[in-house]
């Protein structure tokens, strides 16, 4: 009946909207081994460079000429490269900080300087009919998780038709792919991240009404399919997980990260491969793990390994993590809503038990009592992880934890996780960049807002104080927001990772934004 379902919604969709139009390949695909050649020779030092550089012809006619021209003793690969591809630069003129100006003006300069637009496919870049703000950096795209919080500093600054054109252009990729894919990339479309689509649809509610959930109804439902694919196929799999689907022992259905290959990602391939060089597991199983961590957003961190300082012993795909079951909760309480606005309050309460029953299930699966805290479940083992992160904020944020919980949730993010700088994002410190000393914009917003949800505001607003005093700190002594703040120590730069620190920063300007705003009088976000 769900698969009959879903297959009535893209029907629609198309009958609305006109069929799918392809896209190119993705690189690693459509140049086969002078793409492999390219990555494993480091022509350039960042792999993300080489994916986004435009071929000139057709990316077949490039990999023939290639594999005649290679055979030349004399062949130069950089010149090769050079002279096939080039680089789609649309980002304005070089910015340069004006240090008379406040933070916040900074911010609001910043906007404009960040904001792109792509109305036609360029290599890997996917058009999109509505400009859009990027994070900043090597990050070129519009990502999807990071949008949310971007989209928090807009409308703080009264950028709501941004707002809307970013929400736009996302449904657009929901029509044409069936998903929100990582970013607007070819080499992105396997692959998701952390769902918050109908948490932009509930912004852009605040400030236009109820109307807006009509009107983006079909979009979530889609999107909640695409995590929901596989739900029917789970007997006789691998401890009944299949996609991105679970089925736990008692029944109810849960959700994991994952990936639609196991290959090396086009834009670290050698970081992958490395990686899979020293690890006990296939490699096949490797890079899904990898690839799942991906999109899980946090890439990386110790929530995936089995051993905090060793990468190979990534296991992404066998976890239930409990961050992604609340934000598919929000969605389909989200889809309920509009759905009774809708007059269809027998599909609404279909929603309502999806969402009953996965509360259900966070609740019996993340929940850890000896710890005192939510945490992510193994559904390999039949365990918790054990690794303690700002994840357990989520069920805070979505409203689903008990007051007990949240009491104890509150007594570690004040005991433990609460830093001079801000709140590291996990008790391990493995230089990996998701891990500690590293603070990250997303994780303090969704903190503060839990804690405020469960009546915790003085803790809110003291980890609202020491997080906007790091960036104000930075910011004066670099002139830039960053991607990620070391709230430990130091100069507060955060470090670790695969790429170095990027600045910009779209969800670090948003969320300062946002959170600023709380302190300026007569006005509502």
């Amino acid at each position: 009946m769900a698969q009959n379902f879903a297959k009535k919604i893209k029907t629609l969709l198309v009958k609305i909207f006109g069929s799918y139009s392809p896209v190119s390949q993705s690189p690693d695909e459509g140049l086969g081994e002078l793409f492999e050649d390219v990555q494993r020779q480091r022509v350039y030092a960042d792999g993300k460079t080489f994916v986004d550089l435009i071929p000139k012809r057709r990316m077949k006619a490039i990999r023939q000429e290639y594999a005649l021209q290679k055979k030349d003793p004399h062949f130069d690969l950089q010149e090769f490269v050079s002279r096939h591809f080039y680089a789609f630069d649309n980002r304005k003129p070089l910015f340069t900080t004006d240090p008379s100006k406040t933070i916040h003006e900074h911010i609001r300069d910043l906007w404009p300087v960040l904001e792109r637009q792509s109305h036609q496919d360029r290599g890997s870049l996917i058009a999109l009919p509505c400009q859009y703000i990027v994070p900043g950096g090597r990050f070129n795209e519009q990502f999807y998780w990071d949008s949310y919080f971007i989209m928090l500093g807009l409308a703080a600054d009264g950028r709501w038709k941004d707002v809307e054109g970013m929400v736009q252009n996302f449904t657009h990729m929901i029509r044409k792919f069936g998903f929100i894919p990582t970013a607007n990339r070819t080499y992105f479309l396997s692959r998701s991240q952390p769902p918050f689509f109908s948490h932009m649809v509930e912004l852009i509610e605040r400030k236009k009404g109820h109307h807006v959930l009509i009107k983006y109804l079909p979009y979530m439902v889609a999107e909640h399919n695409f995590w929901m694919k596989g739900a029917g196929k789970l007997d006789g799999t691998d401890h009944n997980a299949f996609r991105r689907v679970v089925e736990m022992p008692n029944g109810l259905l849960l959700n994991r990260y994952y990936d639609d290959k196991s290959t090396p990602r086009p834009e670290s391939m050698n970081e992958d491969v490395t990686t899979a060089g020293s690890a006990n597991q296939g490699a096949d199983r490797l890079f899904l793990h990898l690839r799942a961590a991906a999109e899980s957003g946090w890439d990386f961190s110790s929530r995936w390994l089995l051993d905090p300082k060793d990468m190979s012993t990534i296991h992404t795909a066998d976890i239930i993590p409990v961050d992604l079951n609340c934000l598919l909760y929000h969605l389909e309480v989200t889809i309920a809503r509009a759905y009774h606005y809708s007059k269809k309050h027998k599909a609404a309460q279909r929603y309502e038990v999806r969402a009953s029953r996965r509360a259900q299930a966070i609740m019996k699966y993340c929940w850890d009592d000896e710890q005192g805290c939510f945490v992510d479940y193994n559904f390999y083992t039949g365990r918790t992880t054990g690794i303690r992160s700002l994840a357990m904020m989520f069920p805070l944020y979505v409203g689903i934890a008990t007051r007990e919980q949240a009491d104890k949730v509150a007594r570690q993010m004040e005991d433990e996780f609460l830093k001079p700088g801000g709140l590291v994002t996990t008790l391990e410190e493995t230089g990996q960049q998701w891990d500690s000393p590293n603070g990250w914009a997303p994780l303090h917003w969704v903190t503060i807002q839990g804690l405020r949800r469960y009546g915790h505001s003085r803790l809110a607003d003291e980890i609202k104080s020491r997080w906007l005093a790091t960036n104000e700190r930075v910011f004066r002594l670099s002139g830039k927001l960053v991607e990620k703040y070391n709230v430990v120590d130091g100069d507060g730069l955060g470090g670790g990772g695969e790429y170095p620190l990027q600045d910009g920063f779209g969800w670090s300007n948003g969320v300062v934004r946002a959170l600023s705003l709380e302190d300026e009088p007569k006005t509502v976000l």
